[in-house]
């Protein structure tokens, strides 16, 4: 919509240059005579709004060039051409001043309605273009607020994040409260045994009778017995030995072989 609005401009500036210089030629009577129009008097009023006009077409010439003076040098151009278009309407259709002849309020009044329509058209469309400018800037800065909060919103979650993990990593302290003692976590310390004495065992011997057995059990299992528990145990021994003597000498009992 904004080069459609360009080429607006590049109408009106034309437009109001062709016035403009009309004006400026104001002294040339001959001129206005061939053309059919009638002199402004007194020259002098007619070459001023001559110049007045030139640098209007100016303006709107450079508007349609530059993007940033487009929209607000249109809707000026619009609301002074629409407004002269109805100023020379009403005076040639209203007033039927000047008086012309038949082809000059032809050609007067047909400008008038193309000031009008095209004063009404560039105001319109300056304003279409403005409302675009304006949204597309609201946007713009909503954008670079969502940005700015997103950012800080991220800040804020890394520094929580740091926090926690800071915490996690320290052990938690418990807030020390009046009247009440404060408790802390002692380690526990495992108690540690004595080793057992190492005892000495006898070597192993193949035993060759009951003396030896006998010596054998006297050997490994009185070391660690009291002097009763001993004598009891000899007495035992002596038993064991004296019964085996007597099934050996009993009659009918089995005897070894006899060698020369």
């Amino acid at each position: 919509m904004k080069p459609l609005l360009r080429a607006v401009l590049i109408v009106d500036a034309l437009l109001l240059l062709g016035f403009g210089l009309l004006f400026l030629l104001t002294p040339w009577t001959s001129l206005y005579n061939a053309l059919l129009l009638v002199q402004t008097q007194p020259a002098l009023a007619g070459q001023a709004f001559g110049v007045a006009l030139i640098g209007l077409g100016w303006l709107a010439l450079h508007a349609s060039i530059d993007g940033g003076l487009t929209s607000s040098v249109a809707r000026v151009v619009g609301h002074v051409n629409w407004l002269t278009g109805v100023l020379m309407l009403v005076w040639l259709l209203g007033l039927h001043t000047p008086a012309l002849n038949g082809f000059g309020q032809i050609v007067s009044v047909l400008t008038g309605v193309v000031l009008l329509v095209l004063g009404l058209g560039g105001v319109r469309l300056s304003g279409a273009v403005r409302r675009r400018e304006r949204l597309r800037v609201a946007e713009a800065v909503a954008a670079e607020r969502a940005e700015k909060q997103a950012a800080k919103d991220a800040a804020k979650n890394a520094a929580n994040s740091a926090a926690n993990s800071a915490a996690t990593r320290r052990e938690p302290v418990v807030p020390a409260t009046a009247g009440f003692p404060v408790y802390h976590a002692e380690p526990v310390v495992e108690p540690v045994l004595p080793a057992a004495p190492a005892v000495p065992v006898a070597p192993a011997t193949r035993p060759a009778g009951p003396a030896s057995s006998m010596s054998l059990h006297a050997t490994t299992n009185e070391s660690g017995l009291s002097a009763s528990e001993r004598a009891a145990r000899a007495e035992a021994a002596a038993a064991r030995d004296d019964a085996r003597k007597s099934a050996a000498d009993a009659p009918g009992a089995p005897r070894p072989p006899f060698h020369g």
